[in-house]
């Protein structure tokens, strides 16, 4: 039947998109080695202040904000937030503040809340104490190695550039809900941020590794107007590019921890992450649909289609073989363990993305909001 045919365009769409993609990350990774971000001759190094939020008990979270304090950097501070004083994680984070070799971290414990967004309410109130002419925002599951501060912070002796970012993929899964996570963040956020920055087609700031200079971030309001913004860093972005600053996306890659341990721990991130996601772009995530190719090459088999399980099994083919040049490309050797499981994946985030579609409710931190335009509001009754 001619409705049968009509799912192949989709299916058709979304390879195109993958090749796409796949010839972004190449020209990404592949700036990286010309030139773009390497160093400046004349060493920048202001002094910094790398901010580590926490909010509650994370696996190997000991490990995680050690790296904070292991940086070849000449002059920097280290400064962990915590929001409760009832926190579990707070005997963890002194005790990794008191183990920095340099002496230099600090732990701010402050339960004062601006709006909704427990992570911007946790770095403004550490905020209050940074000395530094530059802030890094580093969240708790990042494990950046030793050079991470040089790396990120040398764009921004451009001073035309507001905002430096760095990559992030996540690594070592131990179940098959990390993996999943894996795939989600590694095959498919990542590589669409990199598509997104090389085409120019939406601005990319994910606020898990930023670098941003305190004049930049005091000019456009600080933190302050942010509380009640799900995606923050977003909101950040658009009001530094607004002020006529540049946004500077380095290929440099930082380890992030995973840690889900029941299926409701993975379906509460993937549609946190979503919701994120179409509250950034609503457009852009209702278009993602037509680019789920492996979702509508599936329907298009079991409708009983000529060659069904042929066009099936070649898209999978196809997600698969880009996933494998993606992976390659961004050095992530997990994601190329568990590559043959993207096709699962991208059936498994449709019902997320059925979900999340007309969702405008949510929680953060326990507390229940509606959202509006982006923005967090207190849900009444």
């Amino acid at each position: 039947m001619a409705w049968q045919f009509l799912l192949l365009v989709p299916v058709c769409l979304a390879v195109l998109y993958w090749l796409a993609a796949a010839v972004c990350v190449a020209i990404f990774m592949g700036n990286g080695r010309s030139g773009p971000a390497a160093p400046p001759p004349a060493p920048f190094t202001p002094f910094i202040s790398l901010f580590k939020p926490v909010y509650g008990l994370e696996k190997d979270l000991a490990v995680s904000l050690a790296t904070a304090c292991r940086q070849e950097y000449p002059e920097y501070e280290v400064i962990f937030g915590i929001q409760r004083k009832s926190d579990p994680a707070l005997a963890i984070v002194e005790e990794v503040a008191s183990d920095c070799p340099r002496r230099n971290a600090r732990v701010v414990v402050d339960e004062s809340a601006l709006g909704f967004n427990g992570k911007v309410n946790n770095l403004h109130n550490a905020s209050r104490i940074a000395k530094g002419e530059v802030f890094v925002f580093s969240d708790s599951d990042m494990r950046p190695a030793p050079d991470y501060l040089l790396k990120i912070v040398s764009p921004l002796a451009d001073e035309k550039t507001g905002i430096a970012c760095t990559l992030y993929l996540a690594e070592r899964p131990e179940n098959i809900l990390e993996v999943l996570e894996l795939l989600s963040y590694n095959g498919d956020f990542v590589v669409s941020m990199l598509f997104a920055i090389v085409t120019g087609t939406a601005v990319a700031c994910p606020g898990a590794s930023l670098a941003i200079r305190r004049e930049v971030l005091d000019e456009v309001g600080g933190l302050e107007p942010l509380c009640n913004e799900l995606v923050e860093d977003h909101a950040l972005a658009r009001r530094v590019v607004a002020a006529g600053y540049r946004i500077r996306f380095i290929p440099y890659t930082v380890g992030m921890g995973l840690d889900l341990q029941t299926p409701a721990d993975w379906w509460h991130h993937q549609v946190s992450w979503n919701q994120k996601t179409k509250s950034a772009s609503p457009t852009g995530y209702v278009c993602t649909l037509f680019i789920q190719g492996v979702v509508f090459a599936l329907l298009y088999a079991v409708s009983g289609a000529p060659y069904g399980w042929i066009v099936l099994l070649a898209t999978a083919a196809m997600r698969v073989a880009a996933g494998i040049a993606n992976a390659r490309r961004l050095r992530d050797r997990d994601g190329l363990t568990w590559i043959v499981l993207l096709p699962v994946r991208d059936v498994l985030g449709l019902l997320v993305w059925l979900a999340v579609l007309c969702k405008s409710k949510g929680s953060w931190r326990g507390r229940r909001f509606i959202l509006k335009n982006g923005k967090m509001l207190e849900e009444k009754g």
